[in-house]
């Protein structure tokens, strides 16, 4: 479980670069999010504690002042350490200059981690942006604006840890993962997988299982339903058009594999979660409004408690 604070833009009005949401999470020992993988870029700053970020076969060890860059379509999981579970802010963003942003920072898919010395900047800002949810020209603009805030101030303070790992294995393992990537909508098989690395079908599950702990079809599957959780949630998309988009001949197939991995039908699913995305956004100005109590903020270079006088 984690007590959170989400702002989640549906329309980004800039096509170059825009946020998509951002949030603070303060989580419960032990929980996690994923495997899931998402359509956009997310950034996710360690206010406080510990936790652990897995990307394929790569686990990192995170604390208080790092970072860490989930990129589109990647399949990710993530947890809070046990005795000291960890708070964190994120921001997600996309558009057709996103990459190019996220280079900058020296960031890419083989180097996912740096640490930042301003995380109280970073907080700042994102508990800016998180008093601003109406969908007013006047906000979006505003929003723009500590978007490019947040990463000016990542640049200004960013340290990047070098990981290196060019395995035989590991490179395979990466480059089918990019394939599943681009191509999980076409109705890739396993035996296109192995077909396209040029390695048998028997090696490939393999190194799938020494390295991720599952089967290259389970994968290629908890990709395709988690590609298709993120569209049921975010998109008007009839569960047909859904079902397809993510590989499957048609609805009834798709729904079947659904509800033998989520529990229930893409429907109703997409119902639970959409009455849930309402109720949170109803109650997010409440929610910061107390936690803000116990919080400082801070105002240019000086700080002070919410309700003290200047």
């Amino acid at each position: 479980m984690e007590d959170s604070y989400v702002l989640q833009l549906l329309k980004p009005k800039f096509k170059d670069f825009h946020l998509c949401f951002c949030g603070f999470a303060e989580c419960k020992p032990l929980h996690s999010y994923g495997p899931a993988a998402r359509p956009n870029y997310i950034l996710h700053y360690v206010m406080k504690g510990k936790g652990i970020y897995q990307v394929g076969e790569t686990k990192y060890q995170l604390k208080e002042g790092q970072a860490f860059l989930i990129e589109p379509e990647s399949l990710t999981f993530y947890q809070a350490d046990k005795k000291e579970p960890w708070s964190y802010l994120w921001v997600g963003f996309g558009g057709t200059e996103a990459q190019r942003f996220v280079r900058d920072l020296g960031l890419n898919s083989r180097q996912l981690t740096c640490e930042c010395e301003y995380g109280k900047e970073l907080e700042k800002i994102v508990f800016e942006m998180l008093q601003h949810t109406h969908s007013t020209v006047e906000n979006l603009y505003y929003l723009q604006g500590k978007l490019y805030q947040f990463f000016s101030v990542l640049a200004r303070g960013i340290e990047i840890q070098q990981y290196v790992d060019d395995t035989k294995e590991s490179i395979h393992v990466q480059e089918a993962i990019a394939y599943i990537k681009n191509c999980y909508s076409k109705k890739i098989t396993v035996e296109d997988i192995a077909d396209y690395l040029a390695i048998n079908r028997s090696y490939l599950y393999t190194i799938f299982k020494n390295s991720l702990g599952i089967s290259p079809k389970d994968f290629l599957t908890e990709f395709r339903i988690s590609r298709g959780k993120e569209q049921l949630t975010l998109t008007d998309l009839s569960v047909e058009e859904v079902a397809v988009s993510c590989g499957y001949r048609n609805s009834l197939a798709f729904g079947k594999v659904f509800k033998q991995k989520i529990g229930m039908t893409p429907t109703q699913y997409r119902n639970d979660n959409r009455k849930v995305a309402r109720e949170r956004l109803i109650s997010v100005q409440n929610e910061l409004k107390e936690y803000k109590k116990h919080k400082k903020i801070y105002v240019g270079e000086g700080e002070k408690r919410e309700g003290e006088k200047e």
